[in-house]
């Protein structure tokens, strides 16, 4: 057997995700909503198949979907894009693989925050980059300037940015964001912006990328998702965006990754961008009312929530909520003895974990979360 493959784990979402199936646990562990998604992006979609293209679309995506994520990101984010500064890709880790392995050359360092998406390390390493990882605490999850400074030396070369952030639900303050640009513009770094939540943010918060920042126009990729912005999580069609002089060589990497994106569902992602605002606020302030309705529900049998101001996701503080219990016991009795399925916290960290925390999706019906509720009124 290659050791390069042996030596890699199996993620801790099929994990649990396989275990809900075996068991019958209702699975708030994986990120993905229950509900169908917007019907006209749907259709969309099946009209696309049935009288477009399904040939091979161009290798940096269909000129119609790069022209509706540069209009989009002008329309919400402010960003002065060209279409020819958005290479499309067949998902949001694709995009990720594509931009790691363009811009990380071997002994190059890579600063990391943690909890981080479990696909950012091994990247890394396959790319020949040594990872520097700063450790986030709940239950604010902050980056310190002192923690940045401690990772930092003469050989970082890139930093890789979850915001908001999986799975804690916070967003990168303007603090935060103005200490990664000047971190970034000191060391002569590129940021690697995970942005796929953008959308899915509450209580009158807003997303802004670094990429608007003074200085980082030039030195950010920022990486976006149709499946997390129209809840269809298993389209994978997502999107690099970053100036011509970064995004040819994207385009390198991504060619000899998937090289292209399904035609149909590039149309569909294009047709959905140009939604007007009314169907995003409408998005969120679903989302918000699933993430209450837990909340609401779990603190009323005794757990603890940490605030949760974006993404999918919330969290229970075991030590607060009296369960003398880790994250991965607790995981593996919630889902045996009463059938939940979670995500222990621990998994996002590649050293040093905060093992007290586990993590539950709230993008589900009404049904879902009561019933599960109802599972979780028993307790260890």
């Amino acid at each position: 057997m290659n050791p390069v493959y042996t030596a890699l784990g199996t993620t801790i979402f099929e994990t649990m995700s396989a275990r809900a199936r075996a068991t019958g646990a209702i699975n708030l562990g994986q990120g993905f909503p229950d509900g169908r998604g917007p019907e006209d992006v749907l259709a969309e979609g099946a009209r696309a198949l049935l009288e477009g293209s399904n040939q091979y679309p161009p290798m940096a995506g269909t000129p119609t979907l790069r022209q509706a994520v540069a209009d989009h990101y002008r329309v919400h984010q402010g960003l002065d894009l060209s279409p020819d500064e958005v290479i499309v890709t067949s998902g949001a880790t694709e995009a990720l693989a594509a931009a790691i392995f363009a811009l990380v050359s071997p002994g190059d360092e890579v600063v990391m925050f943690q909890p981080l998406y479990d696909a950012y390390l091994p990247l890394v390493q396959r790319a020949g980059g040594v990872a520097k990882l700063v450790r986030l605490e709940p239950p604010e999850w902050r980056i310190t300037a002192s923690a940045l400074a401690a990772a930092a030396s003469d050989r970082t070369r890139l930093v890789i940015l979850n915001s908001p952030l999986n799975p804690c639900g916070t967003l990168a303050t303007p603090a935060e964001l103005a200490l990664l640009a000047d971190f970034c513009i000191s060391h002569n770094a590129i940021a690697i912006c995970d942005e796929v939540w953008e959308h899915v943010v509450f209580d009158g918060l807003a997303h802004r990328s670094l990429m608007t920042l003074p200085g980082m126009r030039d030195r950010t990729v920022k990486i976006g998702s149709a499946g997390k912005i129209f809840s269809l999580t298993g389209w994978k069609v997502g999107w690099m965006c970053a100036a011509p002089a970064i995004a040819s060589v994207l385009a390198k990497a991504h060619q000899f990754l998937t090289f292209t994106t399904p035609p149909n569902l590039q149309a569909a992602a294009a047709f959905g961008l140009g939604k007007d605002a009314a169907y995003f606020a409408d998005m969120r302030a679903g989302y918000q009312g699933s993430r209450d309705r837990l909340a609401a529900g779990l603190g009323a049998l005794g757990y603890a929530v940490l605030p949760s101001s974006a993404t999918y996701f919330l969290n229970i503080d075991l030590t607060a909520s009296g369960i003398a219990m880790g994250d991965v016991a607790f995981a593996a009795w919630l889902i045996e003895e009463a059938g939940v399925a979670t995500i222990p916290v621990s998994a996002f960290y590649a050293e040093d974990p905060v093992t007290t925390v586990v993590r539950l999706c709230f993008a589900k019906q009404d049904a879902t979360l009561d019933a599960a509720l109802a599972r979780m009124e028993k307790r260890p």
